[in-house]
């Protein structure tokens, strides 16, 4: 972990990012329970969704964009954000949040992932 840390700080790199996004579900329908693996969305595509939209989001660390756009997929898409483009305006939100922190999104998935009993392999990661 120290190893990472001190290499990302308290954001995504690649790996990780990835990692996680693969550990996501989402529900298979909007009238079922049934969780199915989700679809990634990667940080390019992210990129081109960003440009589509002509969305700016300033201070970008990391991958913690792709992270974030991928976690409110899994568990917001046809909820309280209906598509991409409030999806990305709620990460912009999220990572300007001007009395918030820069690692929020990290700290929030090493959270769940704590409260889940989920074990990171650091090294794996770097």
């Amino acid at each position: 972990m120290e190893d990472y840390l001190s290499a990302y700080g308290w954001h995504f790199n690649k790996k990780m990012a990835e990692w996680a996004v693969s550990n996501m579900r989402k529900k298979a329908d909007a009238n079922s329970d049934k969780l199915v693996k989700m679809q990634m969305t990667t940080k390019e595509q992210l990129d081109e969704l960003m440009k589509k939209h002509n969305i700016i989001i300033e201070d970008i660390n990391g991958y913690d964009a792709m992270y974030l756009y991928n976690m409110i997929k899994a568990d917001y898409f046809g909820s309280s954000i209906v598509d991409e483009q409030h999806a990305l305006l709620h990460i912009k939100d999220i990572i300007g949040d001007p009395d918030g922190y820069e690692s929020k999104a990290f700290s929030h998935f090493y959270a769940d992932c704590i409260s889940m009993g989920i074990p990171i392999i650091w090294e794996d990661m770097i």
